[in-house]
C-alpha cells in the first residue's frame, strides 16, 4: 500500500487534512498526517520557541525514510515549503503543493505578500519566540470562503508558531544561511504545484514562479483561496490530485 503524508502549514495540526484525506483513504492510500514539531495539541507554546524550517524538514524527511517504500509527499502552504525542503532529503514517489510558500530566491508577486512579511520582521525583528496566530488575518485571506461557523471552529485549533520558522520562511531575503533553499533543477520525483485563483497569500503568480523552480506542474483551482485543504471545493482539489497520480502513474508503467 502506498503511503501518502500530508504535511500542514504555520499555525495548525495535522487535523487540517481531516477532509482531505478521506478521498485518498478511499482510493487505498495509507495517509499520514503528522503534526510538525510543537504542533500536536498538548505541545505548550514553548515547544516552537528556536525551531527552523530545516527541523521542520529533516522531521518529514525521516518519516518519510521510515516508511515502507516511497511515499507521495504533500504540503500546504508553509508546509509546501518543508515539504519541498524535505523532497531534497528523502526519496519520493511524487510531490503535491497546495498553496505552497516559496522556497528561498523565488519573491511574492503582490503586494499582500510583502505587506505579510514586512509585518512579520516588524513584530521583533531579531525575536526566535513564537508567534501567535492573528485570527483577523485567517478571516480575511486564509479561511475567507470558509463558512462562519466552520472558519471560527478552524481558528480556535490555531496553535503558536515558531518565530524563527516564519522568518526563515517569509524573509528569506534576510536569511544569510539560505534556510530555505531548495537548491538549482526540477526534483527527483514528479510533482505538482497547485494554487487558488483568489488566494492572496500565496497568489497563482507566485504558486507558477515555485512550480518553475522545481520543475513541477503547475495547475489553478477557479474560485477557490488558501484553504484548499477543507474550504468548499476540496473535493474538487482531491479528484485533480488523484487523477494526476494515476497520470504519472501510467506514464511510469
Amino acid at each position: 500500500m502506498t503511503s501518502i503524508v500530508m504535511v500542514h502549514g504555520a499555525f495548525c495540526g495535522g487535523w487540517a487534512f481531516e477532509r482531505l484525506r478521506t478521498p485518498f483513504e478511499a482510493a487505498g492510500f495509507a495517509v499520514h498526517t503528522p503534526d510538525l514539531r510543537g504542533h500536536a495539541a498538548a505541545d505548550g507554546p514553548d515547544r516552537v520557541i528556536g525551531v527552523s524550517m530545516a527541523d521542520y524538514a529533516a522531521d518529514v524527511a525521516a518519516l518519510c525514510e521510515s516508511l515502507p517504500g516511497a511515499p507521495i509527499l504533500v504540503g500546504h502552504s508553509m508546509g509546501g515549503l518543508v515539504a519541498q525542503m524535505a523532497a531534497r532529503r528523502a526519496k519520493l514517489q511524487a510531490l503535491v503543493l497546495l498553496a505552497p510558500t516559496p522556497p528561498w530566491g523565488v519573491a511574492g508577486s503582490s503586494l499582500e505578500e510583502g505587506i505579510t512579511a514586512l509585518g512579520i520582521q516588524m513584530m521583533s525583528p531579531f525575536s526566535s519566540g513564537a508567534v501567535e496566530p492573528d485570527a483577523g488575518l485567517m478571516r480575511s485571506y486564509s479561511l475567507d470562503r470558509m463558512p462562519a461557523a466552520e472558519r471560527e471552529a478552524v481558528i480556535r485549533r490555531l496553535k503558536p508558531e515558531s518565530g524563527r520558522a516564519v522568518r526563515e520562511a517569509l524573509n528569506w531575503w534576510l536569511d544569510p544561511f539560505m534556510t530555505t533553499s531548495v537548491g538549482p533543477g526540477r526534483l527527483a520525483a514528479p510533482a505538482l504545484a497547485i494554487a487558488g485563483e483568489l488566494d492572496v497569500v500565496h497568489p497563482p503568480a507566485t504558486v507558477r514562479q515555485t512550480a518553475e523552480r522545481i520543475g513541477a506542474t503547475f495547475e489553478v483551482m477557479p474560485q477557490m483561496s488558501h484553504w484548499l485543504p477543507g474550504e468548499p471545493g476540496w473535493e474538487d482539489i482531491a479528484d485533480s490530485v488523484l487523477r494526476w497520480l494515476s497520470d504519472e502513474a501510467r506514464a511510469a508503467a
